[in-house]
Order: C-alpha cells, then sequence, then structure tokens
C-alpha cells in the first residue's frame, strides 16, 4: 500500500507556496514578442500607481523575469506572500494586494513566431 502522486501544490520548507509558470494561456488575438514586450513595460510602468509600494512591485517585476528558482528567492527576500502559485496574486507582509497578468509572467500559446 502506497500513496499516490498528487497534483496538489506543497509548501516549501518555509511553508509558503513554490512558485510555478502560469498555465497555459491564449490572448484574445495572437501577439507578436515585441507586442508582448511592449504591454509588459506599459503594465510595469503603470502599476506603482494603483498602490501598494515601489520595492514590491521591483521585486515583482524581478521575479516576473527571472528563472523560477530565483523567482522563488526574489519573492522569500521581499517577504511577497504569492496567494497563487503563478504569482497572478501577491500580498505584501502588511496584506497589499498586488495582482499581476499573465503576460507578465509567461508567453501565450498563441503568440506570434517568425522564422
Amino acid at each position: 500500500m502506497g500513496s499516490c502522486g498528487s497534483s496538489h501544490v506543497k509548501p516549501n520548507r518555509t511553508g509558503k507556496k513554490i512558485i510555478r509558470k502560469p498555465k497555459p494561456w491564449k490572448h484574445p488575438q495572437p501577439i507578436t514578442r515585441s507586442q508582448l514586450m511592449q504591454l509588459r513595460e506599459e503594465f510595469w510602468d503603470t502599476a506603482p500607481h494603483y498602490g501598494g509600494k515601489k520595492e514590491i512591485w521591483d521585486a515583482l517585476r524581478a521575479a516576473a523575469e527571472a528563472d523560477l528558482e530565483l523567482a522563488q528567492a526574489i519573492v522569500d527576500s521581499a517577504g511577497i506572500i504569492a496567494q497563487n502559485t503563478d504569482m497572478t496574486i501577491c500580498y505584501d507582509e502588511s496584506g497589499t494586494k498586488y495582482e499581476l497578468p499573465k503576460y507578465v509572467l509567461s508567453e501565450p500559446t498563441n503568440m506570434i513566431r517568425f522564422g
């Protein structure tokens, strides 16, 4: 009698959820890499104006642009609590909510690739 593997998210040794890339998603219209980069820049330029701390936004951006292991270290060291393992909803230590669109965290399945 053994136990079966589970698809449930397991907390890491600190009790925090382990960061993962978002599930595959599709943009409303196919977009190019440059369009995706422009969307990301616009989001990061305007996000701090909606509240929260600039240093948390900066840490979230660094984590979003890093590989998963580094992203985990950034999130943990900044005291960010990821409600969802894909980082779409996070909180800082004072309880301020930060919402990240999937397009800053991963590429859509319908991205136009040239060549």
